[in-house]
């Protein structure tokens, strides 16, 4: 199979495709094929979510890849020895593998879904802030991250895990890796979250404000979006449309204590109801206005779209849409900040995402206006509160303080 496909071509097209897709179809064998069948039973589990779907096939798709196009074996025969190669593999991939830019799976030629041949398993990056400088991705300093690494071990337990059930193996070769310490780095205290600073947001809600004043057709909607993020800690996937959920209007609602919450649907399918700050109304009541709405709040039959595309009033489902709003908004704000002579600030605020506002908004809850953690928990949507005890800064602070007053010189015997 190497020999017939020098180059990497993705075997796994949508969870539709999959056993119909060519590449897979020409070319497998039937214990590739049972590799296949496997998989597929498999990633359908992962249909609610697209998101999580699409992490989950990225790891499957290395391992098939690896599996049929290196070690010429079934995805079902690996020993716990296997993995570790794998691993050491997955850790410095042929250059020929590695990409230096997001390509999709499939392309078109002539009206014919074919497989896209730019696209490659492993991609190398860079930060947004050294892009901003100039730097481009390079092949040869591509590095797996930590996050990928346990991300190789979730989904590769998971898939083993399932076969194991449905007596398609004998053992989960992953769970057999004793030291995984020797892959993943254990941390042995809590660290701090990645959020915006005070400095940071008050600017940043500042800067979405006059965007908004200064070009409201652009720019209500990013006001919207910055204020969900921060006082509702939503995810993106929360903010657009998909087969799961549609986010509308009408999922701002009033309990019978006249107590305001919001409805949503998150990570792991879970529905959630999250209680609504009075600056959140009036940020929903502000961007209705805009939107030719009721300028009153919603009602349980408002069905409008929560956010609509700068082109009409349909719903948005692309991540995209989200990611590029928040961006130019921090574009600004570091702009802004280099204008207060907060270079530190800017400089810092070049490496944040839209989803550091959602760990932000956290964050403040707890330290600043000291919320109960059970209350932030259930908001936020997490299965654990040792989870929202994570955004808890007061141990970090006490523990720098305390290591600040360390000095060189010692106490004189009285």
């Amino acid at each position: 199979m190497s020999q017939r496909y020098p180059h990497p071509l993705p075997f796994l097209d949508s969870l539709e495709n999959i056993e119909n897709w060519p590449l897979a179809k020409d070319c497998l064998s039937d214990d590739f094929q049972k590799d296949l069948a496997s998989v597929k039973e498999f990633l359908f589990q992962y249909r609610g979510s697209q998101a999580t779907f699409e992490v989950y096939r990225r790891e499957i798709e290395r391992v098939l890849q690896w599996c049929w196009r290196i070690k010429n074996t079934s995805l079902l025969t690996l020993k716990r020895i296997d993995i570790e190669v794998y691993l050491d593999f997955c850790q410095k991939p042929p250059q020929s593998w590695i990409g230096i830019k997001q390509e999709l799976r499939t392309s078109y030629w002539q009206g014919e879904k074919i497989a896209n041949k730019r696209w490659r398993p492993f991609l190398a990056k860079v930060s947004k802030a050294e892009r901003k400088e100039g730097a481009e991705p390079n092949k040869k300093q591509y590095q797996l991250s930590q996050a990928g690494i346990s991300d190789i071990f979730k989904v590769l337990n998971s898939f083993y895990q399932s076969c194991l059930q449905e007596e398609k193996v004998l053992a989960n070769p992953v769970a057999l890796i004793r030291q995984k310490s020797k892959y993943i780095r254990q941390k042995q205290t809590k660290t701090s979250v990645r959020r915006l600073t005070t400095e940071q947001w008050q600017t940043c809600l500042v800067t979405a404000q006059q965007m908004a004043e200064d070009n409201p057709e652009s720019h209500a909607r990013t006001l919207f979006i910055i204020s969900s993020l921060y006082y509702l800690y939503l995810r993106i996937s929360e903010l657009i449309s998909s087969e799961r959920w549609t986010p509308q209007m009408k999922h701002f609602y009033q309990d019978s204590q006249k107590q305001w919450w919001f409805k949503t649907v998150g990570k792991g399918n879970k529905e959630r109801d999250i209680a609504v700050s009075q600056e959140m109304l009036a940020a929903l009541k502000a961007y209705r206005k805009h939107r030719g709405l009721s300028p009153l709040l919603p009602t349980l039959n408002d069905d409008a779209s929560l956010l609509h595309s700068l082109r009409g009033n349909e719903n948005i489902t692309s991540r995209g849409v989200i990611q590029r709003a928040v961006q130019e908004c921090f574009d600004q704000t570091i702009e802004n900040l280099k204008q207060k002579s907060k270079l530190d600030e800017a400089e810092s605020l070049a490496h944040a995402s839209a989803h550091w506002l959602r760990h932000t908004g956290i964050s403040d809850d707890i330290n600043e206006r000291q919320r109960p953690l059970a209350h932030v928990r259930d908001d936020a949507g997490h299965a654990s509160i040792v989870t929202t005890d994570c955004y808890n800064d007061i141990e970090l602070t006490e523990r720098y303080k305390s290591a600040r007053k360390k000095t060189s010189k010692q106490k004189k015997d009285k």
